[in-house]
Order: structure tokens, then sequence, then C-alpha cells
């Protein structure tokens, strides 16, 4: 594993509102994450797990805090540094959202490819790169299905398989197995952990799945916006909050 963390977070608060109606979502949230790992935020809803992954992704302003990229400071005392956000994410970055927000206008190829277009790949490549994606993902038949005539899982798949195509570096996933059965969830976190080791990336993903816990290098638990310290062991998961209580050291390959 690399001596430098791909992504650092330090002190990243995220607040709300202001006065009684402030709402406080992180709290000093520090987190290190290298190449080639795979890392699980865990926590019940509303702890601040979805605020730090769009911070992270550039899409989410910081009250305060500081974060790097690969050694190279993006964010500062809650500023970005960076002037084209955009461009960051664009090569840098492959999001996997909870609710798929495909284009429905564009076909399941398409979606996939357009990413790959706007990075300036000619179409050509953009749509074979797209189609070698899917069958991956094995929805390769749906290919020409627009978005409407996807199902959930048909469409998430979609939609990890457009996060994918730029080869990014940061991985940023919300719940990518929740719509899948076992299969293919294990399909989804075998080409996250392909992704993780040949592009040297790192991959964060908030989950409640408990069929893909044993997939992740290390775990963390969000709670009312505190990252817990160490690395959350699924065994003890405490049902009824859908959170895990947080033991031992740093783990990671």
């Amino acid at each position: 594993m690399a001596d430098q963390p791909l992504v650092r977070c330090e002190r990243i608060s995220k607040h709300f509102g202001e006065g009684e109606t402030r709402v406080d979502a992180l709290r000093d949230v520090s987190l290190d994450v290298f190449p080639r790992q795979l890392v699980a935020l865990l926590g019940p809803s509303g702890s601040g797990k979805t605020t730090l992954l769009n911070i992270i992704g550039c899409i989410l302003d910081a009250s305060s805090g500081s974060m790097a990229f690969d050694g190279e400071t993006v964010l500062s005392e809650g500023r970005w540094l960076k002037t084209n956000l955009r461009q960051l994410r664009l090569h840098n970055i492959g999001f996997i959202f909870q609710f798929h927000n495909l284009i429905p206008f564009l076909d399941a190829t398409d979606n996939v490819a357009l990413v790959l277009q706007l990075s300036g790949e000619e179409a050509g490549a953009a749509r074979a790169r797209a189609v070698e994606l899917l069958d991956y993902l094995e929805v390769g038949h749906r290919r020409n299905a627009m978005p409407a005539n996807l199902s959930g899982g048909e469409a998430q798949r979609v939609a990890i398989a457009r996060a994918l195509a730029n080869r990014p570096r940061i991985i940023l996933a919300d719940e990518p197995t929740a719509a899948l059965d076992s299969k293919r969830a294990g399909i989804v976190m075998d080409l996250l952990r392909k992704v993780a080791i040949e592009q040297d990336a790192a991959v964060i993903v908030v989950t409640h799945d408990e069929k893909i816990f044993d997939r992740f290098d290390r775990k963390f638990v969000l709670r009312d916006g505190r990252l817990e310290t160490g690395d959350a062991d699924p065994a003890k998961l405490d049902a009824s909050a859908g959170v895990a209580t947080v033991g031992g050291g740093a783990g990671g390959l």
C-alpha cells in the first residue's frame, strides 16, 4: 500500500442553517483512504454518510476543514482551491448514486459513453468501452434500452458502468448493491476490487448491505456526524440502528 493517501480529509465539518435551526451534519471528520483500498461507511440514516461522500466528490461545500487528493490540496479551511471543480470531478472521480440519475433521453450505452466523450474520447471508442462495461455487469443485452424501460437493478448496473467508464482513481458509491441480488452484488464488488487494483484507485462505499460487508478492507461508522476511530466490526452490528461498534486498529491491503 502506498504511504500517501489518495484521499485525505482533515477535520471536515458541515452544518445547515443557523441559530436554532442549525443542523450539524458532520463534525470534525478526518479520514485517510489509500490506493487499492475498498472502504465502507456505515451508520444509520441521517448520520452524515452521504454528506461526507458528496463533499469528497466535490459536489457539496464543507463548512470547514481541508481535503487533499493524492497529496494535492483541493479544499482548505472550507474553501475550494480549484476553480474548475467540474473538470476535477470528470477526470478523477466516479460516482455511483443511490438513485441512478441516468439521463432519460439517452439509451444505456450512451449514458455510459457520454462521460468519455465529455473527456474528449472519440464516439466510437467511447461506445465500445461502454458496451464492454455493460457486458461485464451482465446488462449488455439492454444496451439499447432507455432508462424508463430498465428495471431498478438494470438501471443501477448501468449507473455503475457509467461511474467506471473514465477509469477514475476515486470511486464514490452510495448504496451501489441495494437493488441487486447476491450474485450481481458480488459481480459489482469484484469489479470495484479489480478497478482499485488495476487503476491504483480508492473506493469509498456507503452501504447497509450485509451481504457485501466482508468485501471491504476498512469499515468506519458515522454517528451523529462524527466518524468513530478504528475499523468497524460488522459482526457487532446493532440491528435496530443499522450501525456497527468500532474496535481494533486500521486495516487495509
